[in-house]
């Protein structure tokens, strides 16, 4: 051999190995889906193995990937060649696929569905029965949870379309939404809500009825749905010019739901104050006080209801606020110095007598 031939002869050597390096695959991975046999996606475990001679207790898996409660399962690092993909559940074989083949570089997408029929003839006649009971049963839910669906969807609509002043669209949606669960007390209470917005005030007085009594016969009242739903009845009363049906309405409010029935006595104040009954309105004011002495608008309106029974005093020209009333205006301004009314309240307050003002103040101040 001349020297030439040696020197390719080392070349040869020299690259041979490079050669074999450069001929190792890639791996590959995997990826699917698990559902049992009742349809129902399956959280487990997904392994990969070539073992098919011994049993399960002493089989040997190269891989194993989790599978999510959606189902799901994905695995990477996979030497190429073929597998047996068993699903795993609680370290029990469930199922099986056999010949999954992972190529060099390639993403396999591999589900098991136990649904298909050759894993469902292997199941007893009880366990197939079971199965179909959970298929029958899991078709109801899904019914039930597509309805409770539509009706989340129609009621958000609904208040969208409240919130932008699209109140016949409101009650159009409230109305599908009553006709598809009719005795479902809230869909009510919103529909009577928007039907105030659309001034349909007789029509709204129906559905705040029908909500409290859906409510009232409910397994597990809540007492926020008769409370709201008397206490916007107490306001569409007041629309129809019906004071004292908007007044029953109110104290109904109050007495289904005491937590807030400084609000509802407030409001009862206010419908009374407006229709021109002062001295009602004062009682009223008394009522929303008990029930929370710190509103400030409940002091304002007791003042208001009263200031119509003040006196000219002859000698000073000023005047004298009769009982309750100066009380009230300056409780006003101590809760809510710097409230909606507080300016309205200072001048009002100014056109008292003087003594009369500082002689109530220095009498607060002993108590």
């Amino acid at each position: 051999m001349n020297l030439r031939n040696l020197s390719q002869a080392a070349v040869m050597v020299m690259l041979s190995p490079l050669a074999l390096l450069a001929q190792a695959p890639a791996p590959g991975s995997i990826h699917g889906h698990v559902q049992n046999a009742a349809g129902v996606a399956q959280a487990g475990e997904i392994k990969l193995s070539t073992d098919r001679t011994s049993d399960e207790k002493n089989r040997k898996y190269q891989y194993t990937f989790p599978v999510s409660a959606s189902g799901d399962y994905t695995g990477t690092g996979i030497a190429p060649g073929k597998y047996i993909l068993f699903f795993v559940l609680n370290g029990k074989t469930v199922d099986y696929v056999d010949n999954v083949e992972i190529k060099s570089g390639v993403d396999l997408a591999q589900n098991d569905d136990m649904t298909r029929e050759e894993f469902l003839k292997n199941m007893t006649p009880e366990q197939r029965k079971q199965i179909e009971d959970f298929k029958k049963q899991n078709a109801a839910t899904m019914a039930a949870n597509k309805t409770v669906g539509n009706l989340n969807t129609l009621l958000t609509q609904a208040r969208d379309n409240e919130k932008a002043g699209k109140y016949d669209d409101a009650v159009s949606e409230m109305q599908q939404a009553t006709t598809q669960k009719p005795d479902e007390a809230i869909l009510w209470l919103e529909l009577g809500n928007s039907q105030v917005g659309a001034k349909k005030y007789d029509d709204a007085v129906t559905s705040f009825q029908k909500a409290a009594d859906l409510n009232a016969s409910a397994k597990k009242p809540n007492a926020a749905i008769p409370g709201s739903a008397f206490n916007n009845m107490g306001q569409a009363y007041a629309k129809l010019n019906k004071p004292q049906d908007a007044l029953a309405a109110y104290d109904k409010a109050a007495q289904a739901e005491p937590a807030k029935a400084g609000v509802y006595y407030f409001n009862e104040a206010v419908v009374l104050y407006n229709s021109g009954a002062h001295t009602e309105s004062a009682t009223a004011a008394d009522k929303a006080i008990a029930a929370d002495p710190t509103k400030a608008d409940a002091y304002y309106i007791k003042g208001q209801s009263l200031i119509d029974k003040a006196t000219i005093d002859s000698k000073t020209q000023k005047m004298q606020a009769p009982a309750g009333c100066l009380e009230a205006y300056l409780k006003y301004l101590e809760l809510a110095p710097t409230g909606a009314h507080a300016e309205d309240v200072k001048g009002i307050v100014s056109a008292f007598d003087e003594k009369q003002v500082a002689a109530f103040k220095s009498n607060s101040k002993k108590k």
